[in-house]
């Protein structure tokens, strides 16, 4: 089997990447008071040496005070957090690499054991973690102005610190999510509705991010069908629907589409063998990222909850639907937390010497 596809180069708006591997976001958790230090600068300087073609951060909370639910989830704003991002662009890119950040509301999916700041509610579409269960608080149009303004804000800093592009985190529901999914946006404005209608805070946050970064600055969205509140959720159960989701996403300017699953090779709908990337990219004709347990034989849950770790796994399916035009970009995140330089091993044909993902791994920024 050869590896090649995975080692072309590849265009975006007008970024050239060396390659076709993707670090994923993975909220980690290190940066304490919400401020990266020269510890978070290597992390994703390694995984830069080790020949990734594009970084993808863990969130990073945008300038809202109901943006996170941990301390230690590095923030976008402020002088002492931006300074830490400078540090991480500068070292990734005395490493020869391209780096965006992931920008992140969670919305009303938090740890209750890290409550938000006095007067601050978790906010939502219309207060409901999940389908017929109350938490938080119902956005007012106040509110929803608001977080679209924080999010420009967040963008133009990602441009000015020297972010080679950036990604929306509208995955996992998540808060843009939350709007997305009907089973949560119960609203009765043109925020709600049909699938289209549901899309319109997204499409409010990427014209503000387009007016604050301009025409040619990269802007990634990523999204899901499956929920942390349940994995079984689809936004879009026909390939219609979810041409419904997506082109007034297009239209609002977004460059490419990180679509996530927690397993590459599930089909999407049934009669097809393309996963979500591959419907992405064959609805919108835009690029398309996919992710979800590369080389790995268990979906990430999994693995964090069991004492036995996932498996290496070969390459075969995944090179064959990146070489057919499938998807663009293959995203790794547990692989490239126990293999650095994963991309340097598979071009080198040392995929039998990757380590196994542990869920131990988590505890350390190695």
């Amino acid at each position: 089997m050869t590896t090649d596809p995975l080692f072309q180069p590849f265009t975006l708006q007008n970024l050239t990447l060396k390659n076709r591997i993707v670090m994923a976001p993975m909220t980690r958790g290190k940066s304490p008071g919400g401020v990266p230090g020269a510890d978070v600068a290597a992390y994703y300087r390694r995984r830069a040496e080790g020949g990734v073609g594009l970084i993808v951060t863990e969130g990073t909370s945008i300038p809202h005070p109901a943006a996170v639910f941990y301390p230690d989830v590095p923030r976008f704003y402020g002088e002492d957090a931006l300074a830490g991002w400078k540090r991480v662009v500068e070292e990734v890119h005395a490493a020869g690499g391209v780096i965006f950040p992931q920008l992140w509301h969670v919305g009303v999916i938090r740890d209750p054991a890290h409550p938000l700041p006095a007067g601050v509610e978790p906010i939502s579409p219309s207060g409901l973690r999940v389908p017929g269960e109350p938490s938080g608080v119902a956005m007012t149009q106040g509110d929803i102005d608001a977080v679209i303004l924080a999010y420009g804000e967040a963008a133009a800093s990602a441009k000015r610190l020297g972010f080679d592009g950036l990604e929306i985190h509208a995955a996992h529901g998540y808060l843009i999510d939350q709007f997305f999914w009907d089973g949560t946006n119960q609203r009765t404005d043109r925020y709600a509705g049909s699938i289209a209608s549901r899309t319109t805070f997204a499409v409010e946050v990427l014209r503000e991010v387009r007016r604050a970064v301009g025409a040619e600055y990269p802007v990634v969205l990523r999204f899901s069908q499956w929920k942390l509140q349940d994995y079984s959720a689809k936004l879009a159960t026909t390939p219609q629907e979810l041409e419904q989701l997506l082109a007034p996403l297009v239209a609002a300017g977004v460059d490419a589409f990180h679509c996530s699953s927690r397993r590459f090779w599930d089909a999407e709908f049934a009669g097809s063998t393309l996963n979500l990337a591959g419907w992405t990219k064959k609805l919108t004709g835009l690029p398309t990222v996919t992710v979800g347990s590369v080389t790995l034989n268990e979906e990430f849950m999994t693995t964090f909850r069991s004492d036995e770790g996932a498996a290496v796994t070969g390459l075969s399916d995944l090179v064959e639907r990146l070489a057919r035009g499938e998807f663009d970009l293959v995203a790794l995140g547990r692989a490239l937390i126990m293999n650095p330089d994963w991309p340097k091993q598979v071009q080198a044909g040392k995929i039998g010497e990757l380590r196994p993902f542990h869920r131990d791994a988590l505890a350390t920024l190695a």
